[in-house]
């Protein structure tokens, strides 16, 4: 019953701005780390941007930093990435991972389904 699931995605203009959110729902002890990943077609799937559990450390690939921004809303279980100045490069499928415990005691990882961002003019 636990899962993630990703949102926000869309088509945007080269330059534009969109917000991803992760969101986990079910029993959920505790959420981990959490990570956003993407991967275009014929690509291999590349980290984009890392997030610790108490969001006060994070880290990005080098072709997103200072573009993107992660964080986390532990109370809402919510895990969010702030896209900004976006590229044609920068269109994929974008997914998220993390480690997360329900209240049976045993610790998963789960990945959500992903959601598309398509920049394009």
């Amino acid at each position: 019953q636990v899962q993630l699931v990703e949102s926000g995605g869309g088509l945007v203009q080269p330059g534009g701005s969109l917000r991803l959110s992760c969101a986990a729902s079910g029993a959920t002890l505790s959420i981990g780390a959490m990570t956003w990943y993407r991967q275009a077609p014929g690509k291999e799937r590349e980290l984009v941007a890392w997030i610790s559990s108490a969001g006060d450390s994070t880290n990005y690939a080098d072709s997103v930093k200072g573009r993107f921004t992660i964080s986390r809303d532990n109370a809402k279980k919510t895990t969010y990435l702030q896209m900004n100045n976006l590229r044609p490069e920068d269109s994929s499928i974008y997914l998220c991972k993390g480690l997360i415990a329900d209240f049976a005691g045993r610790s998963s990882v789960y990945w959500g389904q992903g959601t598309q961002v398509t920049v394009s003019s």
